[in-house]
């Protein structure tokens, strides 16, 4: 009865609580979540798909737009990078001379360091096809078209020896303009050179001071060099990659000069002795220039005989007539022998020093003597100029640069160019003297001191010879159009520039080119 009676009072307990007091069965959670679960996602549905319709159009306009701007910008870049590659790779951009040469100067303290990363650069950027060109053929005018061996050349301007030490870049360097590019030069052996540092530059006087000493990686390693151009040229022009066909290219087959491999142009490779070949042994200095021949001639267009770098100890000795005749016999027999069908000429490249008459008479005379084409005037000089302008005080570091030990080159030395090529021009044209024209010349002198009636008496130098002229190029202080011209009307068939170009850029030869046209066109009025 007790019992009964508290289950009935927990009964009406349990029914007089609140209903949020009750603990749903498992069952009871599952059915009450469901149809929650079931209307938030019929909500959701319902949601999307009210809004889709509205939503879609917009993201495809979205995307529409970010497409366009794409191809806005990409066509921005790529328009913007084939402008920049015209302009840097065009030889007239300023940039080239009034950007890079600074900029190289300024991370290269060293002129040296300058020079090796100039040359790597220029070979690296002509194989990607990056390099500056001349565009637009302005040669193709006719205004400066010279005639050079027989040879029509497009223009009378030519690099020197010097920028191109080890044949690694003539093709870059004709890109860049000039008719003629001169590589080396180069020793029998390979040499160092003397010792670094051995370049300076004198930046306010667009000078420099070197001492290489004619360091090189020797004859047969620039033939190797040269041949493989040859090789490559053949292959593409057709010709196949056998020696057969470096034969008929070096052979004229290709119709254009062995040497250059371009119409137009020539490729001069210069030549000197070794350093340690004894001056006095004149039979051991000529069997280095020979054996130089010897491995080049066939790759040449002109052989240059240098006997005037200021750096190599006793080398300038060699421009007295006798041993210099005995070298310059020994090129030319070397040189007509070359395995080709058309031989390279032969220059000899003298120096500005040796300025006496009796001097600049005895190499005329060497050159006349020993058959020599021709001959280059002149080199680096062991004089130190005075700053231009008059009166300027140089900073002391150039001061101090201007004491170092070695050759100067700079726009100083134009006007010595300018009267020694006039000096050059009167005596090779006179032609060679015999010894009874000597006999004679002293016979009509004495007579001329004594007879009234001196006007009837012969010439002092008979005109009854018959002979090619000898074929004369200058360089030393070349730096603009005005200044070409110079050297050509004073009797050189080619202007040739080194330092001017160190200074001036790649754009060097362009921009001269172009004065000398507008020098032309103001002469013609």
């Amino acid at each position: 009865m007790a019992s009964s009676s508290r289950a009935l009072a927990l009964g009406a307990r349990a029914a007089a609580l609140p209903r949020c007091c009750h603990r749903p069965s498992i069952p009871q959670q599952r059915g009450g979540l469901r149809p929650r679960i079931s209307s938030r996602y019929a909500s959701t549905e319902s949601t999307a798909a009210e809004s889709s319709p509205a939503e879609i159009p917009k993201k495809a306009g979205k995307k529409a737009g970010n497409g366009l701007k794409r191809t806005i910008l990409g066509t921005s870049l790529a328009v913007t990078l084939f402008a920049g590659y015209i302009y840097f790779t065009d030889t007239r951009a300023s940039i080239h001379r009034y950007g890079v040469v600074p900029i190289i100067r300024l991370i290269y303290p060293d002129a040296e360091d300058a020079h090796h990363e100039g040359v790597k650069a220029l070979r690296r950027l002509y194989d990607l096809g990056l390099h500056p060109r001349e565009r637009g053929n302005p040669d193709a005018d006719g205004v400066l078209e010279t005639e050079v061996f027989g040879y029509k050349l497009s223009n009378p301007i030519g690099i020197s020896a010097g920028l191109d030490k080890h044949a690694e870049i003539p093709d870059p360097l004709f890109e860049t303009g000039p008719a003629i590019v001169e590589v080396g030069g180069t020793t029998p052996l390979p040499q160092e050179g003397n010792p670094r540092p051995r370049v300076f530059r004198l930046p306010s006087q667009h000078a420099m001071i070197n001492r290489y000493g004619l360091n090189s990686k020797g004859a047969d390693h620039m033939a190797a060099v040269l041949r493989q151009r040859v090789r490559e040229f053949a292959y593409a022009a057709g010709f196949g990659l056998h020696v057969l066909a470096e034969e008929r290219v070096l052979n004229g087959e290709a119709g254009v000069p062995p040497g250059s491999l371009i119409p137009g142009k020539l490729l001069a490779v210069q030549v000197a002795k070794n350093k340690l070949t004894p001056d006095s042994d004149i039979e051991a200095v000529t069997r280095d220039y020979v054996y130089c021949v010897n491995r080049l001639a066939k790759y040449a267009d002109i052989l240059v005989v240098n006997v005037s770098s200021p750096n190599t100890p006793g080398l300038r000795d060699l421009q007295a007539t006798a041993p210099l005749t005995a070298i310059l016999k020994g090129v030319v027999n070397a040189a007509k022998s070359t395995d080709r069908k058309t031989k390279p000429y032969v220059m000899v490249k003298v120096s500005p020093d040796e300025d006496s008459d009796e001097q600049i008479t005895g190499i005329c005379d060497a050159v006349w003597q020993s058959g020599v084409d021709g001959v280059i005037v002149g080199n680096t000089t062991n004089r130190r100029p005075e700053p231009l302008p008059k009166g300027f005080v140089l900073p002391e570091k150039e001061q101090a640069a201007l004491k170092e030990t070695g050759g100067y080159s700079g726009p100083q030395l134009f006007d010595r160019t300018v009267a020694l090529v006039a000096r050059y021009r009167a005596l090779l044209d006179k032609g060679p003297i015999s010894k009874a024209d000597e006999k004679a010349s002293e016979l009509a002198e004495a007579a001329r001191a004594t007879e009234p009636d001196a006007e009837n008496l012969p010439p002092t130098h008979p005109e009854e010879h018959t002979h090619t002229p000898k074929v004369i190029f200058a360089t030393g202080g070349i730096t603009n159009g005005k200044q070409a011209l110079s050297v050509l009307n004073a009797g050189a068939s080619v202007a040739m520039m080194y330092t001017g170009i160190v200074y001036g850029g790649v754009g060097t030869v362009t921009r001269v080119k172009q004065e000398m046209r507008k020098e032309k066109q103001a002469e013609g009025k």
